[in-house]
């Protein structure tokens, strides 16, 4: 969750014009086909766009956080409460002086793990959560309760200001969308992404989730990105390089090797087109909600062996088509895609161990 930015095109009201009126063959609701309608209908199926409200509100000062009771420890940003500034994204990424490693076989590990449990918990408690016209407000608050119900700490509220309990990405928003009062509609899909902070450490993971009926199109995308974040994990273990990572997502969905996934599926992909976004990476968990390592889904050199101890999430992002360019809405979170193809994600932490890697969130 929570995925740093890479050089994301920041907000700007002229931004969002030109996406607007570039974009006017889009509505919140199904709409009567022409020739460049049924163009798009046919590379990427039908669905209803995310565009920031109007007027635009800028920051996310006016939404009041809710409330967690006070016996439930904190991690250290939420001390403070919130922050009284315009705009709230995080502006750089955290280095301590330590390795960040799990001492695997001590107590430390077992709290990771409790964590991560919780985590992957409340994930599938939000797949009885989704359902059309249930507002991801409603979805938002009932994460909190189960969350502060078991002893644990949102980890998303108040992070560099972000004033929910998760984040719900709808259709083309990429990640970090802020639950709000639109009902989920028919054909929507929506990324669920989950942090708990538990007796001092973080579990982090997501779920792309499907709303009624998608068409095939989205259910592709969403069946891709979960095999991405499976092949991802395979390149995973001792001794092997971060940048294996990267390179086993691209092989998948750049190279179309999901032939498997289609007959299984029965999922036409002639003539899709799917990209990862390079904008948003993984990243080293346990006490601190993001350090290092990073962890790249795109082709990379980056350097970097992974020991036994890493603990690191793994969350690629995967767009329709080839832009994987993105834009942020006034709220200084939500991140679109920029030309509002849809986009998915999925995400598991995983423990890299003496043998092998453990996904602690399965």
């Amino acid at each position: 969750m929570f995925s740093l930015p890479r050089n994301l095109p920041r907000f700007s009201c002229q931004n969002v014009l030109f996406h607007r009126c570039n974009l006017r063959h889009f509505s919140s609701t199904r709409r009567a086909s022409s020739s460049s309608e049924s163009d798009h209908d046919a590379q990427f199926g039908v669905y209803s766009v995310i565009l920031p409200q109007e007027p635009f509100v800028f920051g996310v000062t006016h939404i009041q956080p809710r409330q967690v009771p006070p016996s439930i420890p904190r991690p250290p940003y939420a001390l403070q409460g919130p922050k009284r500034h315009a705009l709230s994204k995080p502006k750089s990424r955290f280095c301590t002086s330590d390795d960040g490693k799990i001492r695997l076989g001590t107590e430390e590990e077992e709290k990771m793990r409790r964590a991560a449990t919780l985590a992957r918990d409340v994930r599938e408690f939000c797949g009885g959560l989704v359902k059309v016209g249930v507002t991801t407000d409603s979805i938002d608050a009932a994460v909190h309760e189960y969350i502060v119900s078991h002893g644990a700490y949102p980890s998303p509220l108040l992070y560099q200001n972000y004033p929910k309990s998760c984040c719900t990405s709808i259709n083309n928003v990429i990640v970090h969308g802020i639950p709000d009062d639109r009902p989920l509609e028919d054909g929507d899909i929506v990324n669920i992404d989950i942090t708990v902070y538990l007796d001092g450490y973080h579990g982090d993971t997501s779920r792309t989730w499907l709303v009624g009926d998608v068409d095939v199109h989205g259910r592709t995308l969403v069946s891709l990105t979960n095999a991405a974040l499976k092949a991802g994990i395979a390149a995973c273990g001792p001794g092997k390089p971060f940048r294996g990572i990267g390179k086993a997502i691209h092989e998948l969905v750049n190279n179309k090797k999901i032939s498997s996934l289609a007959a299984s599926e029965e999922l036409d992909l002639t003539g899709m087109e799917f990209c990862v976004s390079p904008e948003f990476n993984g990243h080293g968990i346990g006490k601190e909600f993001h350090r290092q390592p990073w962890i790249l889904h795109h082709l990379n050199d980056e350097p970097g062996i992974m020991e036994p101890g890493h603990c690191f999430t793994i969350e690629p992002a995967v767009i329709q088509g080839s832009d994987p360019h993105g834009w942020i809405f006034p709220d200084g979170w939500t991140a679109s895609t920029e030309n509002c193809t849809r986009s998915a994600q999925a995400e598991h932490t995983v423990l890299i161990t003496e043998t092998g890697v453990d996904v602690l969130t399965s």
